[in-house]
């Protein structure tokens, strides 16, 4: 699998897309959406919450499990994709497009480039 080069990643397997200077994008890699199988339920946190990097923001139901998401940075929710709600198994489709929260923080740039990149995240799945 190649992962996007100009997103970042957590062992936890999400992803992390820098849209500006103190926002980012968070969804699961496909990695994560592969081992899970059919999704067929997301519960997301609602817009205004506080979140510390490695909080648990949410769950994901598959077929098979159900697993924690966790945030990747500090900041608070400021959007939370509603059309994954209605239809959480578009994830499946492309883990890599379907994003679940957006977060702001002040720092969102020095947080996002200490996560792993592309290159890490490979190396990392391939020891698992």
């Amino acid at each position: 699998m190649n992962y996007p080069t100009n997103y970042r990643y957590t062992k936890e397997h999400e992803w992390a897309e820098l849209v500006s200077a103190n926002q980012i994008r968070v969804g699961i890699t496909d990695h994560a959406q592969s081992s899970l199988g059919d999704i067929v339920y997301l519960d997301l946190p609602k817009a205004g919450r506080e979140l510390k990097s490695h909080d648990t923001f949410g769950v994901v139901e598959s077929i098979k499990a159900v697993s924690d998401l966790y945030s990747p940075i500090n900041g608070k929710v400021i959007e939370t994709n509603s059309d994954l709600i209605s239809d959480p198994g578009k994830i499946n489709l492309n883990a890599h497009t379907e994003w679940m929260l957006m977060i702001e923080a002040s720092d969102a740039k020095t947080q996002f480039d200490g996560l792993m990149s592309a290159d890490e995240y490979t190396n990392y799945v391939k020891s698992l």
